[in-house]
């Protein structure tokens, strides 16, 4: 393959600043460090099948890191997961599939011993991941994670067991939005983080057959669109940043990237959403060469990586010129940023490896397609 040199600008903690040249294509140098990544997440898998802030023992952990939980716990293990078979895009065979069927085991026995009522699924409290993205994320993205593995499983126990544990995830997750139409639940610094992995949760199992009501799609459009007439687009500004002053909502955490990130993935699911939200889209997606907008809270922290990681897959939908500038740029500065033993770990707020990394992996391949395409889209039932 002749190699080529691609000129692009470096989104990192100092902004959009400095110009990098590749010594061959971006996209082999993204999936050379996602297959890094993924080579380390299962190297430090616990031994239970899960992971943790740091990894899966806590003999991974980095010295003098504070953990705010040594044991593992079924946010970080979904999203681990979730990389691994974005990596692998095999879940029933390959080298990588011994660590996604633990870990889907590892999440299944949670889920399953939870009770039917509540929003958990997990008796687990105050990790570092629901700090941030609030107390119930592990449902969001077990949610997220059962519904690409649906029906894909290699046997018909184990779909089995994973079409109920998704059932169960769905139920919850229904059953506990909020009269605004959010998942906002007290308890995080970033919940709209938590409120997106929800709705995009419940779109991905109803692509897959699962029954989820019209209503509670449409009232988290409704809140989406609320919010972004309210502040979260402000004057055509996403995030409602105003002359330098962020007037972004609440749950946004008053960081204007968190909150049109969010945004821009629920408004853009669709062709018909993104004709009927063109106007929204461009304004949001006019930000990404804007060095304070993608700065987020100011450095990159693991809420800066799933905020990537929604705009990555939005702009995918859309395509064009917007997404290649984008996707060029943020893979190219993913990789700068990977640290030698192949992880990524955030420089605020949500700092531990494991979540930062899967984040990480899931945006180099957002234009992969998902290891398991979902089956013919049914409507919204």
């Amino acid at each position: 393959m002749r190699l080529r040199s691609i000129r692009v600008v470096v989104v990192g903690t100092l902004g959009l600043a400095a110009v990098a040249v590749a010594t061959q294509p971006v996209s082999d140098r993204a999936a050379g460090a996602a297959e890094r990544a993924a080579h380390w997440l299962a190297r430090v898998q616990g031994q239970d099948g899960g992971w943790g802030q740091d990894g899966g023992e806590t003999s991974f952990a980095r010295t003098g890191e504070r953990l705010e939980t040594q044991a593992n716990d079924v946010a970080n293990t979904a999203v681990a997961t979730l990389a691994l078979l974005r990596v692998s895009q095999a879940p029933a065979r390959g080298q990588l599939s011994p660590a996604v069927r633990r870990g889907v085991e590892f999440i299944s026995r949670h889920i399953e011993a939870s009770p039917e009522d509540g929003l958990a699924v997990t008796p687990m409290t105050g990790t570092q991941i629901q700090r941030k993205l609030g107390p119930y994320i592990d449902t969001f993205l077990s949610s997220m994670l059962l519904s690409e593995l649906d029906g894909n499983m290699g046997d018909a126990a184990s779909n089995r067991r994973v079409r109920a544990a998704l059932e169960k995830c769905v139920r919850k997750i229904q059953k506990h939005q909020q009269a605004d139409g959010s998942w906002n639940h007290s308890g995080g610094w970033a919940p709209i983080l938590g409120t997106s992995m929800a709705s995009r949760s419940l779109d991905a199992a109803r692509q897959k057959g699962v029954r989820v009501e019209a209503s509670a799609l449409a009232r988290v459009d409704e809140y989406t669109k609320s919010s972004a007439k309210a502040g979260g687009v402000a004057g055509g500004v996403p995030g409602g940043v105003r002359g330098g002053i962020v007037a972004a909502a609440p749950a946004a955490a008053g960081v204007p990237l968190y909150q049109s990130a969010q945004q821009l993935e629920q408004l853009s699911r669709t062709a018909d959403d993104r004709e009927k939200n063109a106007k929204e889209i461009r304004a949001i997606a006019g930000q990404l060469s804007r060095p304070e907008f993608v700065r987020g809270f100011g450095s990159m922290g693991g809420e800066e990586f799933f905020s990537y990681l929604n705009i990555s897959d939005s702009m995918r939908r859309s395509g064009g010129t917007e997404w290649t500038r984008w996707n060029g740029q943020i893979k190219t500065n993913l990789v700068e940023l990977q640290n030698q033993d192949g992880t990524w770990a955030g420089h605020h707020c949500i700092t531990g490896r494991v979540a930062v990394t899967s984040a990480a992996v899931l945006t180099l391949l957002a234009d992969r397609e998902p290891a398991v395409i979902p089956t013919a889209a049914r409507g919204r039932k």
